[in-house]
């Protein structure tokens, strides 16, 4: 897989996955489990894309946050 997600997205992608699985924890705790099970799929998700460095959606529309060119 080629990264497709860098710089400013990347880190996004990482703070916003972090808050998410905050709210999906609140959630869980005073026993909101359809938000928190939305929240923390998203975040685990988002939190995965900026590990990873690589996102499907970006792939499927050619996105590509990194700064590279494609000289192919």
């Amino acid at each position: 897989m080629r990264t497709n997600v860098g710089g400013f997205d990347r880190v996004f992608r990482g703070v916003l996955g972090v808050w998410l699985v905050v709210v999906a924890l609140a959630a869980l705790r005073v026993g909101r489990r359809t938000t928190a099970a939305v929240a923390g799929i998203a975040g685990v998700g988002l939190l995965q894309n900026a590990a990873m460095g690589f996102c499907g959606g970006n792939w499927v529309f050619g996105i590509d946050t990194t700064g590279e060119r494609d000289e192919g």
